[in-house]
């Protein structure tokens, strides 16, 4: 996680660090179109996007943000070229390998969202190896998601308990909002307080469905290579500015 020095590393002044999202959400958006603006292949703007995550992780831990989740791999992106997709599959497998040791020594802890078992075995080793190796660290929780969906996520939770209630476990009058979310591939994480989407896209993707019931939203037109620190501080100074009610006056 070695990143050039930048600015904003403390806490920018005008924010309030008693308001601050605990868990920030992110879709990482425009990596693609950032790459043809600059009349480089599309997979330069993912090797970029990988830098801007990087340094918004190291961000959350400097500013107090407890966690991040970041959408990685939609369900819907096997879809792109053949190229793209396994391009896309050796960059995390490279970019786990590269980055656990300076992960573990910033007390990051990773963990991943999703159904693994459809991705490379060789990327699912070094998941599986970047979670046992930061299991133990207390630092910014730092979530993953890949090959995720959210209506999956809801329709796997669903077969779970149906599977209960069929064989005796469950009652159907016991399920509630609770148990359902502790079914969630995201059972031991809050729900998250902020969602970001860069390049000014208005919509979900399928993101967090269940988790974003009340979770502010943030678009911004800013490319994923693009959004930095400041971008960053613009968006959590536009979260405080919010009142959240929770459906209350």
């Amino acid at each position: 996680m070695k990143v050039k020095p930048i600015a904003l590393q403390k806490l920018p002044p005008d924010l309030d660090a008693s308001r601050l999202p605990q868990h920030v959400a992110v879709i990482m958006d425009g990596n693609g179109r950032w790459a043809s603006r600059q009349r480089k292949p599309r997979i330069m703007g993912h090797q970029r996007g990988v830098d801007t995550l990087k340094d918004l992780l190291r961000c959350c831990k400097d500013w107090g943000i407890h966690a991040l989740t970041a959408y990685a791999f939609s369900t819907e992106n096997w879809g792109r070229p053949l190229e793209e997709v396994t391009f896309l599959m050796t960059l995390f497998e490279r970019v786990l390998r590269r980055e656990l040791a300076e992960m573990i020594v910033e007390n990051i802890k990773i963990s991943f969202v999703g159904n693994l078992t459809a991705l490379p075995d060789t990327l699912q080793d070094e998941i599986r190896r970047s979670m046992e190796d930061t299991q133990d660290n207390t630092g910014t929780r730092f979530t993953v998601a890949t090959n995720y969906g959210g209506r999956q996520e809801i329709i796997q939770a669903c077969r779970a308990m149906a599977t209960q209630v069929q064989q005796g476990h469950l009652k159907v009058e016991d399920i509630n909002e609770g148990l359902f979310a502790s079914h969630l591939y995201t059972a031991d994480l809050v729900d998250p307080d902020l969602l970001i989407r860069t390049s000014g896209e208005m919509r979900l993707s399928n993101f967090l469905l269940w988790q974003m019931a009340y979770g502010e939203i943030y678009v911004t037109d800013t490319l994923w290579p693009d959004f930095d620190r400041f971008e960053f501080h613009k968006a959590v100074l536009a979260y405080q500015k919010r009142h959240r009610r929770f459906g209350k006056v």
